[in-house]
């Protein structure tokens, strides 16, 4: 009973998932419902076929005698009528694709504008397969099922009944035979959706780990040839091709069984028909065109029906499929506006740490209860152990991650109330390994200012030290860089961040690990890049060279999530046992 009941709720959502795609149908439902309302006479022909049978069996074949222009009417009826069904065949494709791909296009940029909002902890917790699957592939799969299988429906529904129709006309026995038969063959498909979805599933994630090994390869390739790790990631990728090839013959099991046995049924269904129908011809209750036309139609209904079941477990996949996406489509990021927040105008008084806790895995603590205030125009230095909380601290400040107890506030308002845009409008970051899009070096600087002057980015070019740089290029500041910026070395690619950061113009700077990767030579370079960018603003620095933040205003010592020490070089060096004097003198030596 409860598994009944089970089947009849998961039916319902596929209901309810075809009714979440109206909204968008609704700008092509013109062309939608064309391409439905061409299906009704491309099922209709085949009862036509089918019909014309009778008379040219009954006079031509039986009575031998001849129906005049009939003769010739009824083949050439039938050369038009599937000629015309042709047509219309590839009519109702072209219109399906169409739609169906336009529908697409329009839930790939929802999906895109959703994906763009969601918060550090979602990508933390993905792989970039999985992220290309549940964003691009299940959209794909969805809107081509969805309308492949309407049309498949439409076609075979008009298609069915008009043969029906056919199969009354010519004997209402035979046909009270065939129908049964045919909910017979029917009833297998009902027992299948609960058993595939678990493979589906299984199946999806597989295929998204098998995506996120080329990626890793794209990505990663000169680590894979530096460490000989061609052996490794051959039995890692084979592994999974190998778990993708158990699920397939899996789901091989559970549907392979479907078309034999409606081959068989079916049959059954066409041995009765012929048994009954030769009976009731020499009972002279039908005519031998009666039994040939029907038994036309009831082929003509019944083929469908065998090889249903090979296309079965793809329209699961795809109704399945329509499933995630409005999951994707209905899941809130956890990071999102308040009701009626407040613009973030330029900070005027200062920004404080008002007893923060946060924690990415619940029950193991990253910051506890950490105080601390910055006064405007600062320069403040995190310092302290791998691990011990420095980034995370500093990304509290922007919003990539929420606080789990305590606030973050600019000028006594607590970031949460912040309009999102306005508090990131207001925050300038250079990373430690900074990304590069696609595209020539200017694109990228502008992107902290898509309206910006010729003039105010060769003013940071120039205060991101990259004038001698960009002079030697042929093509200049619209030289390509290459997918990453694979073009570029470490400190070109960190200039090019500072100067997009000098560009955006913002009155807080967060400088995270920013020379840390870089040779003493490109250090210099970029340092002095840096120290134009700080240049009247407050400016957040998380280093693990100590020598680069000995001129903060602040250095706060972080140590395994709490606030160890706090104060100037001068002070922190003075510091008899301190955390800092150690650490400092340690790098000196």
């Amino acid at each position: 009973m409860f598994n009944k009941l089970k089947e009849k709720i998961s039916s319902l959502n596929i209901v309810v998932d075809y009714k979440k795609m109206m909204p968008y149908i609704k700008p092509y439902w013109k062309r939608a419902l064309l391409a439905v309302l061409i299906t009704i006479p491309i099922g209709s022909m085949d009862a036509v076929i089918a019909w014309a049978l009778k008379p040219y069996m009954d006079v031509v074949m039986v009575e031998k005698q001849t129906m005049g222009g009939t003769t010739i009417f009824i083949p050439l009826l039938i050369i038009i009528f599937s000629l015309l069904q042709s047509l219309l065949t590839y009519l109702a494709t072209y219109l399906n694709t169409w739609v169906g791909q336009r529908i697409s296009m329009d839930l790939k940029k929802k999906l895109y504008v959703k994906l763009m909002r969601y918060d550090a902890s979602f990508f933390d917790n993905r792989t970039s397969g999985e992220i290309m699957i549940r964003f691009n592939g299940d959209v794909d799969a969805a809107c081509t099922g969805l309308l492949k299988n309407m049309k498949l429906f439409t076609t075979r529904l008009f298609s069915s009944l008009s043969l029906i129709a056919v199969l009354f006309y010519n004997s209402w026995q035979l046909a009270i035979v065939g129908t049964l038969v045919l909910l017979g063959a029917l009833l297998p498909l009902t027992r299948v959706r609960k058993k595939l979805k678990n493979i589906v599933k299984k199946t999806v994630f597989s295929g998204s780990e098998v995506m996120t090994h080329y990626n890793e390869t794209f990505n990663g390739n000169r680590i894979v040839a530096s460490y000989n790790l061609y052996e490794h990631q051959n039995k890692r990728f084979q592994n999974t091709l190998d778990t993708v090839f158990k699920l397939g013959m899996k789901m091989v099991k559970r549907t392979g069984l479907l078309s034999p046995l409606m081959h068989f049924i079916v049959s059954l269904g066409i041995a009765g028909v012929i048994w009954y129908g030769s009976y009731l011809i020499i009972d002279h209750q039908i005519t031998a065109g009666n039994f040939v036309s029907f038994i036309a139609a009831l082929i003509m209904l019944y083929n469908p029906i065998k090889s249903i079941g090979n296309n079965y477990s793809s329209v699961q996949t795809a109704l399945m499929a329509m499933e995630r996406v409005f999951e994707m489509l209905e899941t809130t990021p956890a990071i999102v506006n308040c009701e009626n927040p407040v613009i973030l105008q330029t900070p005027k008084k200062g920004i404080e740490y008002k007893d923060v806790c946060f924690s990415y895995v619940e029950g193991k603590p990253v910051l506890k209860h950490v105080n601390l205030k910055i006064n405007i125009g600062e320069t403040i230095a995190f310092v302290g152990n791998s691990g011990g909380g420095k980034s995370t601290l500093v990304n509290l400040l922007p919003r990539f991650y929420d606080t789990t107890e305590g606030a973050v506030l600019i000028d006594g308002t607590d970031v949460k109330k912040l309009d999102i845009d306005s508090l990131r409008d207001k925050i300038a970051i250079v990373f430690q390994d900074n990304f590069l899009f696609n595209g020539t070096i200017r694109d990228n600087i502008i992107l902290g200012k898509e309206d910006a002057t010729e003039e105010e980015v060769l003013r940071a070019v120039k205060s991101a030290c990259l004038e001698e740089f960009i002079a030697e290029l042929d093509n200049g500041l619209d030289t390509d860089i290459g997918e990453r910026g694979v073009l570029l070395s470490g400190g070109q690619k960190q200039r090019i961040a500072i100067a997009r950061a000098f560009i955006k113009n913002a009155p807080i700077v967060i400088l995270d690990e920013a020379t840390s990767a870089l040779d003493n030579k490109s250090e210099a370079i970029v340092q002095q890049a840096i120290e134009n960018l700080m240049a009247d603003r407050t400016v957040f620095i998380i280093a693990h060279r100590l020598s680069t933040v000995r001129h903060a205003d602040k250095i706060v010592v972080v140590n395994y999530g709490e606030i160890a020490e706090i104060g100037s070089h001068e002070e922190l060096i003075e510091k008899e046992n301190g955390i800092y004097a150690s650490l400092y003198k340690t790098q000196l030596r």
